[in-house]
């Protein structure tokens, strides 16, 4: 069933729509939210609740991308729910993601709402294709290391000086955007 199918189930409030998005884009929420956790009754918890949430939005927003309007439910679905297992102290793999990007992001977006975005955003459309995709494997899906190696064919060395040279340029470039660090 394609996406658009899908968004036309959830108009019509047909349960169905349920069923269809957990089967064709499950894997796909599971795998960002146990990147995010790294456990699998919460991942599983937020996927349900991705669904849930889709479910109390569609209507009345209609998106043009169902894949990425699930993705980004999911994606902050879960970093609550690390926000909360961190308060409990149950950290994961997550936190050396977090760590990593340190220096190169602000505390707090004290710049316009959404320019921090934009200016990544921008930053990384400029990047050549192995840049960002490996950035965004890394930062947005929290893949590790060895997994990105595997998926792109590279070294993990080569991986790790990547992301390095990565993080040192997404500085520099939001510095030149007004973003303070």
């Amino acid at each position: 069933m394609e996406e658009r199918e899908i968004v036309d189930l959830f108009w019509a409030r047909s349960e169905i729509a349920i069923a269809e998005t957990s089967r064709k884009f499950g894997h796909y929420c599971m795998a960002i939210a146990q990147n995010i956790l790294s456990n699998r009754n919460d991942a599983e918890e937020c996927v349900n609740d991705t669904y849930l949430a889709a479910w109390n939005t569609i209507p009345p927003s209609r998106p043009d991308k169902l894949l990425a309007f699930l993705g980004r439910i999911t994606r902050n679905i879960a970093l609550d729910k690390y926000d909360y297992n961190k308060a409990q102290k149950r950290n994961g793999e997550f936190d050396l993601v977090l760590y990593e990007l340190i220096d190169c992001i602000p505390a707090q977006d004290n710049y316009e709402e959404g320019q921090t975005a934009k200016a990544i955003s921008v930053f990384l459309r400029g990047l050549d294709v192995d840049s960002r995709n490996t950035f965004i494997r890394r930062y947005w899906y929290s893949d590790s290391i060895s997994e990105i190696s595997k998926r792109f064919g590279m070294s993990g060395s080569k991986v790790k000086s990547m992301l390095f040279r990565t993080r040192k340029k997404l500085r520099i470039h939001l510095e030149k955007e007004g973003v303070s660090l």
